[in-house]
C-alpha cells in the first residue's frame, strides 16, 4: 500500500504544479474594483512597485478624484502618467494629454467614451475616445509610460497640460505651480521640470517623446491669472493616423529622466512593453494559491494587485531602489507585515529610504509622496515598519544609524508633535494640541513601544525604559466612568461635554483622527492584556467589545464623515484604526465571535466590482486585511511576527515562498471559532501563529469544531 500511496502523492503533487503553471493569475485581478465610491483607486497601467501609473484622468478635483478616476463618468479630459491607488487626498496626475481629431483650437478636449470598449488588465489600459474616433492605450516598464493613440477619424493631434493635477479645488490648481520650465526645441521631445505645492511641495523633472516629430499649432489661453503653464496643441501631420508616446519622470533631473527612457525604452515595442508587464504581475500574483469560486479569486488576486501597487520605487535607472508613495499611518497595519511574507526583496530597500528621508528632512517619514513628506496623518509610523523588520531577522541596514533617526524623530519637536506637553501631562492635552490629540497620544504610544523594543535589542537600556514609560500613556485618557478614552487638558481635567460618538478630524476639530471614541479607544495593539484588564478584565471587555458592534451606526459632528465608512455599528470597516478590533476577541478567549466577525466582514465589505471597496484601499491597507483574514490570522500588534487567529474564509490558500518551501492553510470541512488548530500535525496551545512559523513552510489546519 505504501508505494501506491506515495504515487498518488506525487501524482496530485504534478497535477497541483502543471494548474499552477497553467494558471494565468492576471485574468483573475478586476482592475476596476473600487474605482466607484469611496474605494478612490484607478485603473491605470502600472508594475508591481513601480514609479508609473499611467491611464485615464476623467476628474481632478475634490474628494471623488483623489484616485482622477470615477468609474461612474462618462468623459475622460485626458492621460496623466502618475497617480496614488485609494487614497483620501489628492495628488499626482502630472503631465497630462489628450489625443483628439479636428480643429486644433477647440471649446473642449473631453471626450465620451465607450464603457462598452474599455478594458483594463494588470499592466494596461484602453479605451475608445468615441467624440474623436480615437482608441486610446496605455502601458509602462518601470519608470516610463508607453501611449499609444490610434484613429480611423483623421490624423491624431494631441493637446498637452502640464498645469494639471489632482487637487482639491480648480482655484488651487491654478496656483499649484510655483515655478517651471519647459524646452520645446526639439521636435521629437518635451522636456521641463515643475515645482508645485499642493499636498507636497515637489518638484519633478520629465522627458516626453514622441513616435512622430510635432509643431505646437496652439498654445492656449491662460485659464487665470496665477497659472503658470500655457496648455499647448501639438500636431503630427497629416499622415499621423498613429501616434505613440513616451513619458519619464524623474525626482533628480531632466536627464535622468531621458536616461530612464534610453534604459527602459530605447524603441517603440509597444506589445512587447505591455507583455512585460503583464509578466511581473504574473510574478508576484503566482506567490499565492487559493481555493475558491471564481467571484473569490477575482476579490482575492484583485487585492493582491492593490497591494503590490505601493510603495512605489521612484529612483532612477542604475540607482539604488528609493521608494515612496508611503501612506504609513495606514500601511504600517498590515500592508507592511504582509510585505515581509509576499515580499521580502523590497523590506530592506523600503527601510534604507527611511533613512533617506531623514538625512534630507530631519525626522523619518510619516506620509512620503514623490520623494518628499506631507506630515499626512499622525504617529510616525516609519518606526514600527523599521523593528518590525528588525525582531524578522532583516539586517540589510543600519540598524544603529535608524535607531539613532528614531530616538530623535519620537523625542525632537517639529510641525506635528509637542514633546514637553506629552511628557509632562503624559498624553497630549487637549488645549495644547488642539486637534486629534487622544489618537495622536494612542498612535505615539504605539510607536514608542517599538522604539522600545529596538533600544532592548541594541542595548540601550535607559532608552528602553523611557520609550516603555511613555507606551503606557495611553491610561491616562481612559475614563473608567465610561469604560472608554477621553480628551483631558493640561491641568488633567476631563473634557466636558464629550460626545464619544462625535467624529473629529483634523480639518474640521475633535480629539480624534477619522474616527471617535469608540473606534479608537482599542487602539492599543502592544498591551492588549492591559487593556482587558483596564477595562475591568475579560468579562467586561467582551461585553463592551460587544456594544461596539450593536450600537447603531450613526456618526456625530461633520468631520471626516465620509472617512468612517463600512459600519457594523460603530465599527468602521471602512478606516483602518477598526482593522485590527474583531481580531481583540480571540485574544480575549472569543475566537468564535471574532470568527462570526471576520466573515461578516469579509463577505460584505469587499464586493466584486467597481463599488468593491467599503472605504478607501488607502495604499493596500484594505487589502491587505482580507488578504490575511482568508487565511485565517492578523498581525493585531503588527511588529513582531505574531499573529492572531481567526478563521480562514477559504478553503485552502498556499503562500510559495522563496527557496521552494510552501505554507499551506487549510479549512477542513466543519471547522468554526471553537476549531483546534494544528500546525504541522500538533495542536497550537495558545491563539496565536509566529511569522518564523510561516517561512518555515509547513501546514496550518483549522479542523472541524470538537462541540
Amino acid at each position: 500500500m505504501k508505494p501506491t500511496r506515495t504515487l498518488l502523492l506525487c501524482t496530485a503533487a504534478i497535477a497541483a504544479a502543471l494548474a499552477t503553471a497553467c494558471t494565468d493569475y492576471s485574468s483573475y485581478v478586476n482592475c476596476f474594483s473600487g474605482t466607484d465610491g469611496n474605494g478612490h483607486c484607478h485603473p491605470c497601467a502600472c508594475t508591481p512597485f513601480g514609479a508609473i501609473q499611467t491611464g485615464p484622468q476623467t476628474g481632478n478635483f475634490g474628494w471623488d478624484y483623489c484616485g482622477g478616476y470615477q468609474w461612474r463618468d462618462s468623459t475622460i479630459m485626458g492621460f496623466s502618467q502618475n497617480r496614488i491607488d485609494g487614497t483620501g487626498s489628492s495628488e499626482l496626475g502630472d503631465l497630462l494629454m489628450m489625443p483628439f481629431t479636428g480643429d486644433a483650437v477647440r471649446e473642449s478636449y473631453e471626450s465620451r467614451f465607450s464603457k462598452e470598449s474599455e478594458t483594463a488588465s494588470p499592466g494596461y489600459y484602453s479605451c475608445e475616445l468615441t467624440d474623436f474616433g480615437i482608441r486610446a492605450e496605455t502601458t509602462c516598464t518601470h519608470r516610463v509610460a508607453l501611449l499609444r493613440f490610434t484613429s480611423d477619424n483623421g490624423p491624431v493631434k494631441l493637446m498637452l497640460d502640464l498645469q494639471s493635477a489632482q487637487i482639491g479645488s480648480r482655484e488651487r490648481m491654478y496656483r499649484r505651480v510655483l515655478d517651471c520650465s519647459q524646452d520645446w526645441s526639439d521636435p521629437h521631445h518635451v522636456r521641463g521640470y515643475t515645482h508645485s505645492k499642493a499636498w507636497n511641495d515637489r518638484t519633478i523633472y520629465y522627458d516626453i517623446e514622441f513616435s512622430r516629430p510635432y509643431t505646437v499649432v496652439a498654445e492656449l489661453p491662460l485659464r487665470n491669472e496665477a497659472e503658470k503653464i500655457a496648455r499647448r496643441v501639438l500636431d503630427f501631420g497629416e499622415d499621423a493616423f498613429d501616434l505613440e508616446v513616451k513619458a519619464s519622470i524623474s525626482i533628480s533631473g531632466i536627464e535622468d529622466a531621458t536616461a530612464n527612457i534610453a534604459a527602459e525604452l530605447p524603441g517603440w515595442t509597444f506589445e512587447k512593453v505591455r507583455k512585460d508587464a503583464r509578466k511581473a504581475w504574473e510574478k508576484q500574483l503566482r506567490k499565492m494559491d487559493i481555493e475558491g469560486s471564481e467571484e473569490e479569486k477575482r476579490i482575492f488576486y484583485t487585492a493582491m494587485y492593490h497591494l503590490m501597487m505601493h510603495p512605489n520605487d521612484i529612483s532612477d535607472c542604475g540607482e539604488k531602489p528609493f521608494y515612496s508613495t508611503l501612506s504609513l499611518w495606514d500601511t504600517y497595519r498590515a500592508a507592511h507585515p504582509l510585505f515581509t511574507i509576499l515580499n521580502p526583496d523590497i523590506v530592506d530597500d523600503v527601510v534604507n529610504s527611511f533613512m533617506k528621508y531623514y538625512d534630507d528632512q530631519g525626522f523619518l517619514p510619516m506620509w512620503a509622496l514623490c520623494g518628499t513628506d506631507n506630515f499626512g496623518m499622525i504617529g510616525n509610523h516609519s518606526v514600527p515598519v523599521i523593528v518590525d523588520a528588525y525582531l524578522k531577522g532583516f539586517r540589510g541596514f543600519d540598524a544603529e544609524q535608524l535607531y539613532r533617526a528614531i530616538y530623535r524623530s519620537l523625542t525632537e519637536d517639529h510641525i506635528k508633535y509637542d514633546w514637553g506637553a506629552y511628557d509632562r501631562c503624559g498624553y497630549f492635552p487637549y488645549d495644547v494640541t488642539l486637534v486629534e490629540s487622544v489618537s495622536r497620544t494612542l498612535e505615539c504610544c504605539y510607536d514608542d513601544w517599538c522604539a522600545a523594543r529596538l533600544a532592548e535589542c541594541l542595548g540601550h537600556m535607559e532608552d528602553a525604559e523611557f520609550f516603555s514609560r511613555r507606551a503606557a500613556y495611553w491610561k491616562n485618557l481612559f475614563d473608567p466612568g465610561i469604560g472608554l478614552m477621553r480628551p483631558r487638558d493640561s491641568q488633567g481635567k476631563w473634557q466636558e461635554p464629550f460626545d464619544p460618538l462625535l467624529i473629529g478630524h483634523f480639518m474640521t476639530g475633535g480629539a480624534f483622527t477619522e474616527g471617535n471614541s469608540w473606534q479608537y479607544s482599542w487602539h492599543v495593539m502592544h498591551d492588549v492584556d492591559g487593556l482587558i484588564e483596564t477595562m475591568g478584565g475579560r468579562e467586561a471587555f467582551v461585553t463592551k467589545l460587544d456594544s461596539l458592534f450593536t450600537l447603531e451606526a450613526e456618526r456625530h459632528g461633520t468631520g471626516a464623515i465620509v472617512d468612517v465608512s463600512g459600519m457594523i455599528g460603530q465599527y468602521a470597516h471602512g478606516n483602518e484604526p477598526s482593522h485590527h478590533v474583531i481580531y481583540l476577541y480571540t485574544l480575549a478567549g472569543e475566537r468564535e465571535k471574532a470568527a462570526q466577525l471576520i466573515s461578516e466582514t469579509w463577505h460584505t465589505q469587499y464586493l466584486d466590482g467597481p463599488e468593491g471597496l467599503s472605504g478607501n484601499d488607502d495604499c493596500g491597507q484594505m487589502s491587505a486585511w482580507y488578504i490575511f483574514s482568508a487565511m485565517g490570522f492578523y498581525p493585531v500588534n503588527p511588529c513582531g511576527g505574531e499573529y492572531v487567529l481567526g478563521l480562514p474564509q477559504l478553503p485552502k490558500v498556499s503562500i510559495n515562498l522563496p527557496g521552494g518551501k510552501t505554507f499551506t492553510v487549510v479549512r477542513h470541512e466543519g471547522a468554526d471559532g471553537n476549531s483546534p488548530v494544528l500546525l504541522n500535525g500538533t495542536e497550537l496551545a495558545g491563539c496565536t501563529i509566529r511569522h518564523a512559523d510561516i517561512l518555515a513552510g509547513g501546514t496550518l489546519e483549522f479542523m472541524p469544531s470538537e462541540d
